[in-house]
């Protein structure tokens, strides 16, 4: 593989970093034998210095099961096989090099050592009867996780433990939680996302379309609620943006795209920044270019908010976040051959990383040539996947009990 020298060194201006959006190219695939349908629904990266060996990039498949890749070469390192129904979410811890936490529909929340040789979960996080988890995230601190729930009956949850429990001897019958919230939300939470640097506030999002924001420091769950923001719509991606991380996104399962400033909760301006029902007719793409919004990401170096889209047949779009809206900045010329479910873009060393339905996991850099350009086909799996996981749709999974 070999890179042009724009990766190296440091780089400020926005006009330097969307130049780098637009020379992406594939410089890794992940490999998988022919007959591994499984989709790749999550993924995440350990947080290490730029330029070490030992980078990892963890994703989780729809069998049920997380792998753990090296970043640079995206060799398989470890598999943890664990949950009994679909996983919802994975995060690798922030303050340590070891953690990797996974979420699932069976009830449970796992913690997994990455560099033990040992497969097994070093901890089980426990919830209620019934609990089906559709999202979760930890602290940035890794003090608290926090998981959200389907609903079932009239009840839906976060749930809370303390993430320190990985430490003690782990419990056969897992860790019980710390308590819940249970009042402000009436649909499934779809979305649970910590402020990237306040451990106490996280935000959550629902199908019944509301974005709450919570201070975790309040006794109570009613003194905690510091915002509700409503997108009329069913919720799929919560992000933090602006300079100060003070405004919060989120993205629906129509389409939709919203942007709130909380600065402007206590004074006379409008809180609603962007208020967008359906991107793709806003954006008039082509029939067919833009069918889904995959996810957001801030940009501290060019204090602005992307969003990435793309087709069924898998092109990516790169789209900006300008006043009123979005606009579109740059397609890739590299592609899936399915549905792109995720990413991670790292800022440190202008990369990305995307998996999605087509099995695959790329790795993307500026400029840079695949030495095995071989494209996978499209590979398929049993419909019930894509209803199970709820992907770009507002029916709720049940799980089969």
């Amino acid at each position: 593989m070999q890179t042009a020298n724009v990766t190296e060194g440091v780089v400020h201006s926005m006009e330097e970093i969307e130049g780098l959006f637009n020379n992406l190219c594939i410089a890794k695939r992940s490999t998988h034998k022919t007959e591994d349908l499984t989709y790749l629904l999550d993924i995440d990266c350990l947080k290490v210095p730029t330029g070490k060996s030992d980078q990892l990039v963890a994703v989780s498949c729809s069998n049920h099961c997380l792998r753990v890749y090296n970043k640079q070469t995206l060799t398989l390192v470890q598999q943890f096989q664990g949950h009994s129904a679909p996983i919802s979410g994975i995060r690798f811890a922030q303050t340590s090099d070891q953690l990797l936490f996974s979420a699932s529909c069976d009830g449970t929340v796992k913690c997994w050592d990455v560099r033990s040789s040992s497969t097994d979960p070093v901890q089980t996080y426990k919830g209620y009867p019934n609990n089906v988890f559709i999202s979760f995230d930890i602290s940035c601190n890794d003090l608290v996780i926090c998981a959200g729930t389907e609903k079932v009956e009239e009840d839906t949850y976060m749930v809370f433990w303390d993430a320190r429990s990985w430490t003690k001897v782990a419990n056969p019958g897992g860790q019980e939680p710390l308590g819940v919230y249970s009042e402000t939300h009436n649909d499934d939470i779809t979305q649970i996302r910590f402020h990237p640097s306040n451990p106490n506030k996280v935000a959550s999002g629902s199908t019944d379309g509301l974005v709450n924001i919570f201070d975790l420091s309040q006794e109570t769950e009613d003194d905690a609620l510091l915002a509700t923001c409503n997108s009329d719509s069913s919720v799929s991606f919560v992000g933090w943006s602006g300079k100060e991380l003070e405004q919060i996104f989120c993205m629906t399962h129509d389409e939709g795209f919203y942007l709130w400033d909380l600065a402007h909760l206590h004074n006379d301006e409008p809180i609603t920044l962007v208020k967008m029902q359906d991107v793709r007719e806003s954006l008039k793409f082509d029939p067919d270019d833009l069918d889904y919004l995959t996810g957001g990401f801030y940009h501290k170096e060019a204090d602005r908010l992307y969003v990435l889209g793309g087709s069924h047949a898998g092109k990516l779009h790169f789209l900006n976040c300008v006043a009123g809206g979005l606009a579109h900045l740059h397609t890739l010329r590299d592609r899936h051959s399915a549905v792109v479910r995720a990413f991670h873009w790292d800022s440190e060393d202008h990369s990305l990383l995307t998996c999605g339905e087509d099995a695959q996991l790329l790795l993307w850099k500026p400029n840079a040539t695949e030495l095995t350009a071989e494209k996978k086909s499209l590979t398929k799996l049993p419909s019930d996947v894509r209803r199970k996981m709820r992907v770009h749709s507002k029916i709720a999974y049940k799980s089969k009990k």
